[in-house]
């Protein structure tokens, strides 16, 4: 039987010494409701760039957030800030409560070890077995080796690699050798878990897998993970939250299902056009050109399954859907349409029908110049 310590077996604060979990009452709550990741007005520059620009973001323990923007967004400098590889010009950054900002590198590295980190391109040594890398930490804490090759052990087991531990990277596939670079960031039982674009290198078959190993890990450890990407795909995978940063700035942030079905910022609408369905350009022409009145319907629960039928039954008419469907994200159906009244019904009852049941509604096409 695989024997994998959860984050609170064996907690380690910055002075890297390992304290017992705290016991049930007033002190375990206090130690629960501290963020394992809190920014407050963090800013960093590069010359006259604000690569960050007041980014304030709280993430409480087993929480996995995605932080999602466009390239030079200010996404590779925030997790620079979080493990200490940078400094910001102002604002503060604590994990686990303690304030991170003006340790020395002296004082970093105890704390480096509670932060581990996966990498796009993996980072394994070549010249050095499956087990040996994922020991590597543990050896430069100077763990005993037999107790880093149970812990390697333990991990590969975990990861699904126990039978590659003598293999070298060079035998490996992307996604193996990713699983490594997952087994390698847990080995020291960190507390919070970054994630630097570490699906990008892969195909979409076997970024799938890598996600629901990180969902496992988060769900079985109870581990934080920040997926710092540029895909939307991956955030809707495995995340319960979506922050969303554009020109260093935090434009949007909240739950990954409400903010897929309603998103706010233009940033977040321009990013989930890829897996967001939207009324082809053909089909907007070819109903503009036949005077059709055209809704799109944004909707989030039940009724989303149900909803055209009742609009339906409401304008004693049939509704036509044209485009769209619906996804299921986190659990809630989330439903987006594009459809079409017919000639004579009351465009007015429908939005007002649509919106009494809490959908969102746009207008497109023909609309008459009296609505």
């Amino acid at each position: 039987m695989t024997r994998i310590a959860s984050a609170e077996t064996r907690s380690i604060p910055a002075d890297g010494e390992p304290s017992p979990v705290p016991h049930a009452g007033h002190g375990a709550e206090r130690a629960a409701d501290v963020p394992v990741v809190q920014l407050d007005g963090v800013v960093r520059h590069f010359g006259g760039t604000a690569a960050l620009d007041g980014i304030s973001l709280s993430v409480r323990k087993g929480e996995v957030v995605g932080i999602i923007g466009r390239s030079g967004a200010g996404k590779s400098t925030l997790i620079r800030c979080l493990n200490g590889l940078e400094r910001p010009d102002r604002g503060t950054i604590a994990i686990e409560g303690r304030d991170i900002t003006g340790l020395s590198e002296a004082e970093l590295q105890p704390l480096r070890r509670r932060i581990g980190m996966i990498f796009q391109h993996f980072n394994l040594l070549s010249a050095k077995t499956v087990a040996e890398n994922v020991m590597l930490p543990l050896k430069i804490e100077g763990m005993p080796r037999a107790e880093r090759r149970e812990r390697a052990a333990e991990l590969l087991d975990l990861v699904g690699l126990s039978a590659k531990a003598d293999a070298y990277p060079s035998a490996l596939s992307g996604g193996q050798k990713q699983r490594v670079g997952i087994a390698r960031a847990l080995a020291a039982r960190p507390a919070l878990l970054l994630s630097d674009e570490a699906t990008s290198a892969l195909d979409p078959e076997t970024t799938a897998s890598i996600l629901a190993l990180l969902k496992d890990i988060n769900q079985r450890l109870g581990l934080t993970i920040l997926l710092v990407t540029h895909e939307m795909e991956v955030v809707r995978g495995v995340a319960d939250r979506v922050a969303v940063i554009d020109a260093g700035k935090i434009v949007e942030d909240g739950p990954v299902w409400s903010v897929f079905s309603a998103p706010k910022a233009a940033t977040t609408r321009s990013l989930l056009g890829a897996i967001r369905p939207d009324l082809p350009p053909a089909i907007v022409a070819e109903l503009a050109a036949r005077g059709e009145r055209v809704l799109g319907v944004d909707l989030v629960g039940p009724e989303a399954a149900t909803l055209l039928a009742a609009l339906s039954i409401e304008l004693k008419a049939p509704v036509r859907l044209v485009h769209g469907g619906i996804d299921y994200i986190q659990g809630q159906s989330v439903g987006r349409f594009f459809i079409t009244l017919p000639a004579g019904a009351a465009l007015p009852q429908a939005i007002a029908f649509l919106t009494r049941h809490g959908a969102h509604v746009e207008t497109t096409g023909h609309v008459p110049d009296h609505v």
